[in-house]
């Protein structure tokens, strides 16, 4: 499966085998040292994607950040659309967000991005597998320490998500864990009560990665659903 990997300015070359110079490799070694302090990146991309999308044929990889794009407006903008403040480590203007678009021959097909998200135990990470309209097509928790671990890796958890998109999400809050009125995110239902900070802290995730995804690889298609 190729990988052309982009410059962490934003899009990547067009599609073609492999990367083709070592300027170019070094480019991506050092997105990747950056990656390892913040970011949150597929463990083994080759075969990940195939897992959540088996026709797919080839992806690339992007490298954006919110201080290359808009800076602290442009964080603004989001957290406003996440509806809470970034903090702490994954949140800052500068983390350098990898992006997978997935492509099908020459047919791009749709995306993939994880987000860094604080649980109870320390850091959970939450990859959506979304189609071309940012429908959730694949939901996968790659990283997650939890005492509830197992029930909300299980596949009927995560199915919960499937054919969600940045729309149902815009009406729950991740501050305090409401839909107002009660939607299709409310109906998700947390495997475990004795680990609602988990379950939250999952959703929370989910949300700032579909505004995210929204921002860097669908150009704000859902942003007219946003009601501020």
């Amino acid at each position: 499966m190729s990988d052309i990997r982009g410059s962490s300015t934003g899009r990547s070359r067009p599609v073609r085998a492999l990367v083709p110079a070592a300027a170019g490799i070094l480019l991506g070694a050092a997105a990747l040292a950056l990656y390892a302090a913040v970011g949150c990146d597929l463990n083994d991309p080759d075969r990940d994607v195939k897992r959540l999308f088996p026709g797919s044929t080839g992806y690339k990889t992007l490298y954006v950040s919110v201080s290359r794009k808009g800076g602290d407006g442009l964080l603004r903008q989001i957290e406003a659309r996440l509806g809470d403040k970034f903090t702490g480590l994954f949140e800052t203007a500068d983390v350098p967000y990898t992006m997978y678009e997935i492509y099908k021959g020459t047919e791009l097909i749709g995306y993939i991005h994880g987000a860094n998200q604080k649980g109870t135990y320390g850091g959970l990470q939450v990859f959506l597998a979304l189609d071309r309209e940012g429908v959730i097509r694949g939901f996968y928790l790659q990283k997650l320490t939890s005492k509830a671990a197992k029930a909300f890796r299980d596949p009927a958890f995560g199915n919960q998500f499937l054919g969600l998109s940045l729309r149902d999400f815009y009406r729950y809050d991740v501050v305090t864990g409401k839909e107002e009125p009660p939607g299709p995110v409310s109906r998700i239902a947390n495997p475990d009560p004795g680990s609602d900070r988990d379950f939250r802290a999952i959703l929370r995730a989910t949300k700032k990665n579909l505004v995210l995804a929204d921002e860097f690889l669908l150009g704000n298609a859902h942003l007219k659903f946003f009601k501020g």
